[in-house]
């Protein structure tokens, strides 16, 4: 029994340093941008030695990409749908709209971070992008899912469309307050984004009401 301590010890101790590790990643790359971005950097701001970041990464490309992929899991948890008992469709939706504000401003590493590498461009693209890449796919299901539940009879195309309507303006709004900070109100933006991509939506739908303040 008592053997097994040392190594729970020396595990908590590892998630502990990888948690530090990330947390001045994102500080670095916040200040700095990718190129800025060093592990020296992160070593010294961290506190740990290079040799305790490689060896949880591999480089500074996999501990960006780790930023990324831990942002964007509770980026994610906020796209649920709230159930049926908690209101209208357009209720259900401004919530979504709302919680998605509040994770990006716990949370905003990841579209922070793979907005900058998704704009640039090089010979060779950094892992940090592909996983940008891959982590808005799936966004873009999640979205996706949202909208197919609330009007079922929604076209697939127009269905796309409105995805990448809220996207493009999900990250607008994001920019606006990288740009003006406290200045945009990111909860009261998104909710009435929110509202708009459900109204047009609700517009495209054959047979839908056009009263979505309606069930």
């Amino acid at each position: 029994m008592t053997g097994t301590r040392p190594t729970r010890r020396k595990r908590a101790n590892g998630v502990e340093s990888r948690q530090r590790i990330l947390d001045a990643a994102v500080q670095i790359a916040s200040e700095r941008g990718y190129e800025g971005t060093s592990i020296a950097a992160v070593s010294a701001r961290c506190g740990l030695p290079a040799s305790s970041i490689y060896w949880h990464f591999r480089d500074k490309d996999d501990l960006l990409a780790a930023v990324i992929e831990r942002s964007f899991e509770t980026w994610l948890a906020a796209v649920d749908l709230p159930g049926e008992e908690t209101g209208t469709p357009l209720q259900r939706v401004v919530a979504v709209g709302a919680a998605v504000a509040a994770s990006l401003v716990a949370a905003p590493d990841f579209l922070r971070l793979g907005l900058m590498l998704a704009l640039e461009r090089r010979p060779e693209e950094p892992r940090g992008r592909a996983v940008f890449l891959q982590v808005r796919e799936v966004a873009r299901q999640k979205f996706t899912e949202v909208i197919e539940t609330l009007l079922p009879d929604l076209d697939p195309a127009d269905v796309r469309t409105v995805v990448t309507y809220a996207l493009a303006g999900a990250d607008g709004l994001f920019l606006q307050r990288e740009i003006h900070g406290d200045a945009v109100d990111l909860t009261a933006m998104f909710e009435l984004h929110a509202r708009l991509v459900y109204e047009a939506a609700l517009r495209m739908a054959p047979g839908a009401s056009h009263d979505h303040t309606k069930p």
